[in-house]
């Protein structure tokens, strides 16, 4: 179906019984985030808030919560944006098969973003930033920020909306130093293509023109957030997957979706920055406050009747998994197709997506090796680590199945098949004073931080201990073994409070080890090892499931800092251990906070969800 409006799709959710709307009034702080919280936690509908304490404008949320409410939003279109993903990644097949993609080479000829002088329904009235729904989402923001929007940018070298960008950058509308009705803030990454387009503008000493679109139809959400191929317009992208074109006109030389329910348009000053944050991110933590970009607020313009769209991030899964599913039900194998001998990659959403990569490659160049050992495994991780936002990954795993019997997807069993494998002599690769995400603050210093790749391959060298060893029972200053999955064990130690004194106790621990028996009972000819120790401040939570040894894991950790090894060495340059790896994954005193829930807020929002309350029985 091809929504024209936001409204639409929502009234299409709606007569599907997969939308529910909220009467009572909500407050924008905290309660409505709360609401949305634990509605999508329990796999509930999307939601739409028809009174919003201090807003004129109505609300909704989840719209994207589910992987099946995505895919019934954009039923008829999927295939055909498949296909020209795919044909994108392999032109050759267009030419063998032209009558197969006719249909979609077409589809996309008509999704050319369309001019559209004359409906215009967007600018139909004028407002002022504190007249929208300010959402604050987290007890600790810095005040109420837009987490849906499409930020549109244009190239100061070659204008116009083919070459223009179309992003999800997060807003804050209030708070902090900002002037109200005249100044919000930008927080991007220095890689996006925003970023390109700021510094083309500081070159030429212009101030760069941003337009913020907020709702339209939902195909324009996702466009913005689209990791697309190069040469792939978000604009374009929009038209083919909404089955619509993305409409568009220019307002006092600014860029507008004639489509959107609200638009906000500004400019960016050269080194013009104010402090922006703190929020609370996608890693299930708050990113701190910093200096980013200061918009100027040239003109708010919303339709009659807008809805505000909004979503809630923290610790995962959180409504943007929703997101990454469906980008990779979009986008198939086409990372794969860029990158020669990939066969998966897996951005981990239980690990905050960045910090943690599996990977599943191919391995060609042993034939010629006097051993199994990684050797294009390697190639591979390079172009990895080299390729748009997988660039931002801390621990890459990667390794090679000769049966193609592993998938990344599987996390445990794909963890089980490369532990048994690894060789912690020869397969720790490290890169150190290097990029990591900006929300990560496991490094150290804002974007700075290390990556490591653990690539194993060839035959299995062990079983994994599935049972604490006798050796871990009964340390000084480490206590409460715990066994997370097969060959990890996770140790609970004191507060880290500097990098000298956990070096101390890192070789302490590695001094009560080094001598001890590691390994179980061998079975079938191979002994039960332990393959890597977690040292953590809370064992007991940190083993109690997968997703909790993950986060722990891979997002308090900084690899060059953190990681360790029993009966550790470094031969020309090259680190390995002897014995099993340690990574400390206890919270620094450089971390940031993580985000939680605010009881006051949990127990005001209870009567919505009691008999009589629009969301009584949604919970199962």
């Amino acid at each position: 179906m091809a929504y024209r409006s936001l409204e639409e799709c929502l009234l299409d959710l709606e007569k599907n019984g997969m939308l529910v709307r909220i009467k009572e009034e909500v407050d924008p702080y905290l309660q409505m985030a709360a609401i949305h919280l634990r509605v999508f936690e329990a796999g509930g509908p999307a939601l739409l808030f028809e009174n919003v304490k201090g807003s004129s404008f109505r609300a909704a949320s989840n719209i994207f919560g589910t992987l099946e409410r995505s895919q019934f939003i954009f039923r008829h279109q999927l295939k055909q944006v498949q296909q020209l993903i795919d044909l994108k990644s392999n032109p050759i097949e267009a030419i063998k098969h032209p009558i197969n993609n006719f249909q979609a080479g077409l589809a996309a000829i008509k999704a050319l973003p369309l001019k559209n002088p004359v409906s215009k329904p967007v600018l139909a009235t004028k407002i002022r930033v504190q007249d929208l729904p300010l959402i604050h989402h987290w007890p600790m923001d810095g005040g109420a920020f837009v987490t849906l929007p499409q930020v549109y940018t244009e190239d100061a070298d070659k204008p116009g909306i083919m070459n223009a960008n179309l992003g999800m950058y997060r807003i804050q509308l209030n708070g902090n130093e900002y002037q109200l009705n005249s100044e919000i803030g930008l927080h991007y990454q220095l890689h996006r293509g925003i970023g390109v387009h700021q510094a083309k503008a500081n070159k030429k000493g212009q101030p760069l023109k941003v337009s913020i679109f907020v709702g339209g139809p939902p195909s324009h959400t996702v466009a913005a957030v689209m990791p697309l191929p190069e040469g792939i317009s978000e604009m374009t992208f929009a038209g083919v997957l909404g089955g619509r074109r993305f409409r568009y006109v220019y307002e006092d030389g600014y860029c507008i979706s004639t489509d959107a329910d609200f638009v906000i348009t500004g400019e960016v000053d050269p080194g013009s920055n104010k402090p922006e944050g703190p929020f609370g991110d996608h890693l299930g933590y708050y990113s701190l406050q910093h200096p980013f970009p200061l918009l100027k607020v040239k003109q708010v313009y919303a339709k009659k009747n807008a809805i505000w769209p909004f979503t809630v991030v923290g610790r995962p899964p959180q409504e943007d998994t929703s997101f990454g599913q469906l980008i990779h039900a979009i986008t198939g194998t086409a990372v794969q197709q860029e990158i020669p001998g990939l066969k998966e990659v897996h951005a981990v959403d239980a690990a905050g997506v960045h910090p943690l990569l599996l990977a599943v490659g191919s391995e060609r160049y042993t034939p010629y090796a006097p051993a199994k050992q990684p050797a294009e495994l390697l190639t591979i991780a390079n172009h990895i680590l080299g390729t748009g936002q997988l660039s931002l990954a801390k621990f890459l795993f990667i390794t090679a199945d000769e049966e193609n019997k592993i998938s990344a997807q599987n996390i445990g069993p794909y963890f089980e098949f490369l532990l048994s494998r690894i060789d912690t002599r020869r397969d720790i690769h490290f890169y150190t004073n290097t990029t990591i995400d900006t929300l990560d603050y496991s490094g150290n210093g804002l974007n700075s931080g290390s990556k490591v790749v653990l690539a194993a391959y060839g035959d299995k060298r062990r079983n994994l201990a599935t049972e604490v060893p006798t050796a871990l029972q009964s340390l000084n200053g480490f206590n409460n073994p715990q066994i997370a999955i097969p060959g990890v064990a996770v140790l609970q130690a004191g507060t880290f409070t500097t990098y000298e004194k956990a070096h101390a106790e890192m070789q302490a621990l590695n001094d009560q080890l080094k001598e001890a028996n590691l390994q179980g009972t061998n079975v079938n000819g191979y002994p039960n090892e332990l393959v890597l120790i977690i040292i953590a401040d809370d064992a007991t939570f940190t083993a109690a499931n997968i997703n909790n040894f993950l986060w722990v894991s891979f997002t308090r950790s900084n690899p060059s800092h953190d990681m360790y090894g029993i009966n550790s060495f470094t031969e020309n340059k090259h680190w390995g251990c002897k014995g099993p790896l340690v990574l400390d994954a206890r919270i620094k005193p450089h971390h940031a906070p993580p985000v939680e829930k605010d009881p006051a807020t949990e127990k005001a929002i209870e009567h919505i969800f009691n008999k009589g309350g629009s969301l009584y029985g949604i919970l199962k």
